[in-house]
């Protein structure tokens, strides 16, 4: 059995000043590292003869907008089927430059993964193959996950506040 401290070590090992932090919420291990090191780590773990963690689960992003110069985070769940644990890894980048590495090229998972995070958060994944919105009409101007928006329009004047409990 593969322990978090074990992975923790060999990355800390390889990647040192990379790993920015490291936690365990509900014992997933948790990595937070530098958009430089996302292909890296990446590659070393897919390629760990012992680790072989093959199968990208999930690819998202956070926008933290108090988080000055990293405000947003992609989040990669990764998952070893032949040892039977799993990581997740975040990577932060700034809302003005907002360029991750493509895993695409490891993950051929990503590629729509990629193209639905940048649909909606507006981070370009250099390297990526096809890089087009898949969601949202190609004319749209902002990425609407974003917390930059207000929730609801405080100019409509069509909903009657009593209907919806306030």
């Amino acid at each position: 059995m593969i322990s978090n401290q074990e992975i923790e070590n060999n990355l800390k090992q390889h990647f040192g000043a990379s790993i920015l932090s490291v936690a365990e919420p509900f014992g997933m291990l948790t990595i937070d590292i530098t958009a430089e090191a996302v292909l890296p780590i990446m590659e070393h773990l897919f390629n760990h003869p012992e680790y072989r963690v093959q199968f990208l689960t999930d690819l998202c992003a956070v926008h933290y907008p108090d988080n000055t110069g990293s405000e947003l985070a992609v989040v990669y769940h990764l998952h070893s089927l032949e040892n039977n644990f799993r990581l997740r890894l975040k990577a932060y980048t700034s809302a003005q430059l907002s360029v991750m590495p493509s895993v695409t090229p490891l993950y051929k998972t990503a590629n729509w993964m990629e193209r639905e995070t940048y649909d909606f958060y507006g981070i370009v994944f250099s390297g990526h193959p096809n890089l087009k919105r898949i969601l949202n009409i190609d004319e749209m101007d902002y990425f609407p996950l974003r917390k930059e928006y207000t929730l609801e329009d405080p100019t409509r004047r069509d909903k009657v506040d009593k209907m919806f409990g306030r």
